[in-house]
């Protein structure tokens, strides 16, 4: 959630307490107006036009108290949304990597790819050589089918955009479309 749509619910609250104190103001004016008048509104036209803007008042707070509870459950079922969709970027990252037969230290280099590190990143947080982690790219690439970093990642894209099953190969999934 972006900063300025995560301040959105505590504006819209702060707006909607202003508009409650000024409703209680004016709830209480108009009591004092109207009793002077001996609560006749032809009397005192004012008191009924200032109580008319009390109750519209009153609604516009309703339709933004209303307007604010749908916006938090909208956030809410968005945030579950994210959540879901990160949990199954995950299954079919793993689901791929199985179907590939990567193995644990492929694995992991293959994920620290997909996040976008590079060589030597990758190499300091395993605590290897970069010659390693290329050994183990290649081999990833190979495995895959692939020719590279981004053909890899190109991979999973595809495959979250067509919600497809992971396959063995891009090349079996190419077939697969014809």
């Amino acid at each position: 959630m972006t900063p300025q749509s995560s301040e959105r619910p505590i504006i819209l609250t702060l707006l909607i307490a202003v508009q409650m104190i000024c409703t209680a103001f004016f709830v209480v004016d108009v009591i004092f107006d109207a009793s002077e008048a001996g609560w006749n509104p032809v009397a005192d036209p004012e008191a009924f036009l200032e109580g008319s803007m009390v109750l519209c008042l009153a609604a516009a707070i309703w339709v933004e108290l209303r307007f604010l509870m749908r916006l938090l459950r909208h956030n809410a079922h968005l945030a579950r949304q994210v959540s879901l969709a990160t949990g199954a970027f995950h299954e079919i990252v793993e689901a791929q990597f199985s179907a590939w037969e990567l193995t644990g230290a492929e694995r992991d280099v293959a994920m620290f790819t997909l996040k976008g590190l590079t060589i030597p990143e990758i190499a300091a947080l395993r605590g290897s050589a970069e010659g390693t982690v290329k050994s183990h790219l290649n081999a990833i690439y190979r495995k895959a089918g692939v020719s590279g970093r981004g053909a890899l990642l190109s991979h999973f894209i595809e495959e979250l955009m067509s919600g497809a099953e992971p396959s063995d190969s891009p090349a079996a999934a190419t077939q697969e479309c014809r």
